[in-house]
């Protein structure tokens, strides 16, 4: 038996790439990593031993449940196509299978009977269920937005949106029944004295009425924002629906190049690409310069009074190119900080690996942001929920002036 490599022969990966092609056709979603990965795999295994090539390409090219009645039926029907008497391992030499030892499940596995080769020679395969090795959402959570294929982004555009997006109460003026109460109810405890002859026999207590805080979400639309525009665009239309659906209908969004446009209306439509589809005409700088100081400026002005009232949450997404004044954009940072309960600054480059915030916008702007986070993946966004989930009631200790 030959020593060479397992692609020495050349005619496995392409037999390998057509067999991911095959379980595209019945419907699966492999993406080019999982392709990758399996061509990998069998550099390091032995292809001679059915049961190990079956596990491989199971494990590598299966990521869902429901997939496994399609995989199986896709495996044996594309090596029978192929006309082999035994498995691929002959794609690179014909030598015959070695003896098949049958191997006792593991403890805890549940093995069943497989199918035959076309010839109905060879020994049965054993087909375990197995704990997968391989997980295409795992991938795509740690995967940057940038790097991601058209086949990524769509796939995790579908988990973006089941994300379960919640922002942190506020306590209001209003006051509910409450057993634990921080307040004495007087009105309730003298009529449940009057039910027992005038006897105060329990002092009925209030506590304050809580809820979901606004929030504003202001995004950079300009071109060093480009590759990351769009997936963020889904994250502003999946975050307003998912805010909706709790009963919360103070949330505000804007874009900004060169100016400040509003887009609130176009993402309460249900549909995201009628929504994007909205903004796109909408906005008329997109993809153009960036000036943030002059944006928030025309924000400051215009609306902040509207829309950041009730300890409002302002998001503030860019990268921090700006074109502007450094000392226009502190001072309209610095009013924003002042006008809302928390803002924080999502930036796409913080997840860069050497990353330093050493532009002069964001070195103006960072002593007047309260939390400064990274925004370019999947995981990211997870714990940008879980920030948000966890504000405090009350105003935490604030950066002001100059950062520490």
């Amino acid at each position: 038996m030959s020593t060479e490599p397992a692609f020495s022969g050349g005619q496995l990966l392409s037999h390998a790439v057509g067999f991911v092609r095959e379980l595209r056709s019945e419907g699966m979603v492999v993406t080019p990593g999982q392709t990758t990965l399996f061509a990998q795999a069998l550099a390091e295994v032995s292809i001679f031993d059915p049961q190990i090539f079956y596990h491989t390409a199971r494990s590598t090219l299966v990521t869902r449940h429901e997939d496994y009645p399609k995989f199986e039926g896709a495996f044996w029907k594309f090596w029978q196509k192929l006309g082999l008497e035994r498995f691929p391992g002959e794609l690179l030499q014909p030598t015959p299978l070695p003896p098949h030892k049958e191997q006792k499940p593991r403890p805890g596995e549940v093995g069943r009977e497989g199918k035959k080769s076309s010839q109905g020679q060879g020994p049965p395969l054993r087909v375990v269920d197995r704990a997968l090795t391989y997980s295409e959402q795992e991938v795509l959570r740690q995967k940057r937005f940038d790097q991601m294929s058209e086949a990524e982004l769509e796939a995790a555009r579908r988990l973006l949106s089941g994300f379960e997006w919640r922002i942190s109460e506020r306590p209001t003026r209003r006051l509910r029944p409450a057993p634990a109460g921080s307040y004495l109810d007087l009105r309730r405890s003298f009529r449940q004295a009057l039910r027992h002859q005038g006897e105060f026999l329990r002092l009925e207590r209030r506590k304050r009425k809580t809820k979901p805080r606004p929030l504003v979400l202001i995004a950079d639309v300009s071109g060093s924002m480009e590759r990351y525009s769009r997936m963020l665009l889904h994250f502003l239309h999946a975050f307003a629906l998912a805010q909706t659906r709790h009963g919360v209908r103070t949330v505000e969004a804007f874009v900004f190049g060169t100016r400040l446009t509003r887009i609130t209306r176009s993402l309460k439509k249900r549909s995201v690409d009628a929504a994007l589809a909205e903004v796109g005409r909408t906005v008329k700088d997109w993809s153009g310069g960036t000036r943030i100081g002059s944006s928030l400026h025309q924000f400051n002005r215009i609306w902040a009074k509207r829309v950041l009232g009730q300890g409002a949450v302002v998001l503030l997404i860019s990268d921090g190119w700006d074109q502007g004044e450094p000392e226009l954009l502190a001072f309209e940072m610095e009013r924003l900080q002042k006008s809302c309960h928390r803002l924080i600054w999502l930036n796409p480059l913080l997840g860069t690996p050497g990353y330093q915030p050493l532009t002069r916008g964001l070195q103006a702007a960072l002593p007047f942001t309260d939390d400064f986070l990274p925004v370019h993946n999947l995981a990211s966004l997870e714990g940008l929920a879980k920030a948000l989930e966890s504000l405090s009631l009350r105003p935490a200790t604030r950066r002001s002036g100059m950062a520490g």
